[in-house]
């Protein structure tokens, strides 16, 4: 795990269900590539909402929340000290030969024993791998870039600190624009498996870390930190990305997986297409998802097969629900209804949570094989979700069960940018 995942207060559940319209109030609109601009003073962002964004700050302005926000700005005022952060900055380069290919370790691959120098490695599914957040490889960094950023971003739009946004835009600035420290657009040595591959189809997966950079890059339009030259090359950089995705042989291979893969796969690339303008591919990639990706993987009691025979099968099912839910909030950009993509009783996705709901504060009663039976934050944040999507007080009740294990503002605003690995 990354570590991303925070339960908040049950009085921020109470005040982002209100944000999200289950108090009667009107949506804001998502979009296409315009994402929620229109609807929130120009910031271009896809996944947070604007109104659950705004109700948080004008209570943290009203002197609300007060936890939350000290521990949102110590995050911030960290982050200030951090960084720049750059895939340049590796020990040794991928088998590219180039620093600026970003490369990343399979987590669940180690070394074998029996081998003099450990290669081929071998897989322990499940269990990670530490040499992963070692400076040979990329990850730690891209984990630590995009927290900060998303960490500063959200500390200017609640406190209007421009110090905050200049900071973002320089990590954004070096990753991504700047000659000398850029990555290039694409993750063909992600997840390297030593003694058997230089990169591979799943590593496509690190990616999902940049789901914050983007909303983050739309929270800081009005700062002006970031000029229209510089977004215009953000746009491009991730236009590249989705064009590798599409057209890679890597990305080609992670587009047929059948299982959470295939599903983060379309989220991605969805996201990515969104912001880079290209909306067409949005749209296609969103529409085929219901029959491509839910109804394959979604069995008839709402239990996904395929994520059910992992060694954490319970992280890993609330982690496909993840990828699924952000594919319903990208699709009311491009105006497909993901959320209530039917099953025979009712939408597909809310057979995948409500087939959680009997373990909900009693997951060590869960009968399939998990590793980590303490870990309640996956259950959490479908819960949320669903109640936002179908204004069910219901879900919202059962997630508040976890609310005082964990305390954060991003998450409770923000849940679509906090999925694990």
């Amino acid at each position: 795990m990354s570590g991303l995942r925070h339960i908040v207060p049950a009085a921020l559940l109470a005040l982002s269900f209100t944000a999200a319209g289950a108090d009667g109030s009107t949506k804001l609109a998502c979009n296409g590539t315009a994402g929620f601009a229109d609807s929130f003073e120009g910031r271009r962002t896809f996944l947070w909402q604007p109104d659950r964004l705004e109700r948080a700050r004008s209570s943290v302005q009203a002197g609300g929340l007060s936890s939350a926000k000290a521990e949102l700005i110590a995050a911030a005022e960290q982050a200030m000290s951090q960084g720049p952060y750059t895939v340049t900055a590796k020990s040794r380069a991928p088998a590219s030969g180039d620093l600026h290919d970003y490369t990343s370790l399979g987590p669940y691959w180690w070394p074998d024993p029996s081998k003099p120098d450990g290669r081929p490695y071998v897989r322990r599914d499940g269990r990670f791998n530490p040499e992963r957040d070692g400076d040979d490889f990329d990850l730690t960094r891209l984990e630590s870039m995009s927290r900060d950023v998303q960490s500063l971003s959200l500390a200017y739009f609640i406190t209007g600190e421009q110090r905050y946004a200049a900071k973002a835009a320089s990590l954004v600035r070096t990753w991504f624009i700047a000659t000398e420290t850029r990555m290039n657009p694409n993750l063909a040595h992600a997840q390297s498996i030593p003694g058997r591959v230089a990169g591979r189809a799943e590593g496509i997966i690190d990616a999902h870390r940049l789901v914050r950079v983007v909303e983050s890059i739309g929270l800081l339009e009005p700062s002006g930190e970031l000029g229209a030259q510089e977004s215009a090359r953000l746009k491009a950089w991730f236009g590249a990305l989705v064009e590798w995705m599409a057209t890679s042989a890597i990305g080609r291979a992670e587009r047929e997986k059948n299982n959470n893969h295939g599903v983060y796969y379309d989220a991605l690339i969805s996201h990515f297409a969104l912001f880079a303008g290209n909306e067409q591919l949005a749209e296609r990639t969103i529409r085929r998802a219901g029959a491509r990706r839910l109804r394959p993987q979604i069995g008839s009691n709402g239990g996904m097969p395929g994520e059910l025979k992992r060694t954490r099968s319970l992280h890993y099912t609330t982690w496909t629900l993840t990828a699924m839910m952000n594919l319903a909030d990208l699709g009311n950009c491009v105006g497909v209804d993901v959320w209530n993509y039917p099953s025979p009783d009712r939408p597909l996705i809310r057979t995948a949570v409500d087939f959680l709901v009997p373990y909900v504060g009693s997951e060590h009663q869960w009968p399939w094989p998990e590793l980590d039976r303490t870990e309640h934050s996956g259950i959490q944040e479908v819960l949320i979700r669903a109640g936002w999507a179908w204004q069910e007080p219901s879900y919202i009740e059962l997630a508040a069960r976890y609310s005082e294990r964990y305390r954060s503002l991003p998450r409770n605003v923000l849940l679509p940018a906090f999925p694990d690995d």
